[in-house]
């Protein structure tokens, strides 16, 4: 009897390929050795999918909190945790802490503060912490206002081939903002910058990466002169990703009528023409990641006038249901959805992980595309129900979870 694990009678989404396609995934130890038309070893062990979508395990690149249930029940098997702790990940030990806070439940590759206390001012040490298991490195939800600070985060990064994980929007015009300029805040009293933040903190952070030549990823990305820059950076050849979460793609700043906080995120939520943006950037490859940007907040955080609620949404649980809502609705292709949840994340990391290429980890997820849930904050199995989404249907959700060889 041989160590081999055949995963048969799955529908298997590639990222290398573009639509579902029968086949079988062969696993030994906590390796993929082969998929697709493969012929299955006689004395391997099967496992039957049933007719389920196998999938890569998600990768949700830029999650604020640890969250096993939320993280099971949407297929995430790796996350990379921003910097922004209750201790600022800008030392040593708190990597190393951090690195172990999943095991043996699911992969935490933590993201290093790119300054001490994330101030934005003096720089951390990258190079420890790179040892110590950061993968990235980020600005945590602030934008660094100081270009020489920045710029030297950048080209230190650059040294250690570390990508740096950026926030958009430049601080000087959002910093009492909580929302978008227009109708909306406008028609709520409600303190807004312009949209316009975003691209200028975009800007500065390419002019600053033609001169380091660093790689830069924009953990979110969500307005139509953000994107148009983005794509001007690709075709220079600038080493520049983006990502976003599934609230711009389906949301617009209307959600937060009636002051509902559930609807009061970070970068806030964009117009309705903006949100055609961020529907056609997926569409026509500018964005590389769709990230869960996961935070569960607490009645203590939510429960307040929207101007003093902290921002963020619970979105682990809902990551997977929505984003294949563009596959349903012809944006991508269920191959391009997977490289935009599992195998651009991996690359963008470092990590073998998140394909089916052979030496890649066994960390597969087996998906029911049709199966019907409804969302509902007050029954979401994650930390706390923060989600804009209460109350919506949706279709689609991880039945089982392989990490590294092993079915949890």
């Amino acid at each position: 009897m041989t160590n081999t694990i055949a995963i048969i009678n799955g529908r298997l989404a590639d990222p290398a390929g573009d639509v579902l396609t029968p086949g079988a995934v062969l696993i030994e130890g906590d390796r993929i050795v082969a998929a697709g038309n493969v012929s299955v070893p006689a004395d391997a062990r099967t496992v039957d999918a049933q007719g389920l979508v196998v999938a890569p395990g998600l990768i949700d690149l830029g999650v604020f909190a640890t969250d096993k249930p939320a993280f099971h029940f949407g297929g995430i098997t790796r996350a990379a945790l921003m910097p922004d702790q209750r201790a600022p990940l800008d030392e040593v030990g708190l990597i190393r802490e951090a690195t172990r806070a999943g095991k043996p439940d699911f992969w935490v590759h933590p993201i290093a503060a790119a300054t001490r206390g994330l101030k934005g001012a003096e720089m951390a040490e990258m190079g420890l912490m790179q040892m110590a298991g950061a993968k990235a490195v980020g600005t945590g939800r602030q934008w660094i206002a100081d270009s020489g600070v920045m710029l030297r985060v950048l080209a230190y990064a650059s040294g250690l081939g570390l990508t740096v994980i950026a926030h958009a929007e430049d601080g000087g015009l959002t910093a009492k903002a909580v929302a978008t300029s227009g109708e909306t805040a406008t028609r709520l009293g409600l303190p807004h910058a312009p949209a316009c933040a975003e691209a200028m903190a975009i800007a500065r952070d390419l002019m600053l990466v033609r001169q380091t030549r660093a790689a830069i990823h924009f953990r979110l990305v969500t307005t139509q002169a953000g994107f148009d820059l983005v794509r001007a950076a690709k075709a220079e050849g600038l080493k520049v990703t983006c990502g976003i979460s599934p609230a711009y793609l389906f949301l617009n700043d209307q959600a937060a009528t009636d002051f509902r906080t559930f609807a009061r995120l970070s970068p806030p939520l964009r117009d309705e023409r903006d949100r055609q943006a961020c529907l056609t950037a997926v569409a026509d490859g500018t964005v590389d990641v769709i990230t869960s940007s996961h935070d569960p907040r607490g009645p203590e955080d939510k429960r307040l006038p929207f101007a003093d609620a902290s921002p963020g949404m619970a979105g682990a649980e809902t990551l997977l249901a929505l984003s294949l809502n563009l596959v349903r609705e012809g944006h991508v292709s269920m191959g391009r959805l997977m490289t935009l949840l599992c195998a651009n994340p991996a690359r963008i990391l470092g990590i073998d992980a998140g394909s089916f290429a052979p030496g890649s980890a066994a960390d597969l997820i087996f998906v029911d595309p049709d199966a019907p849930w409804i969302v509902d904050s007050a029954k979401m199995a994650a930390a706390a129900g923060n989600t804009p989404f209460d109350k919506l249907p949706v279709q689609g959700r991880a039945r089982r979870i392989m990490k590294g060889g092993v079915f949890l």
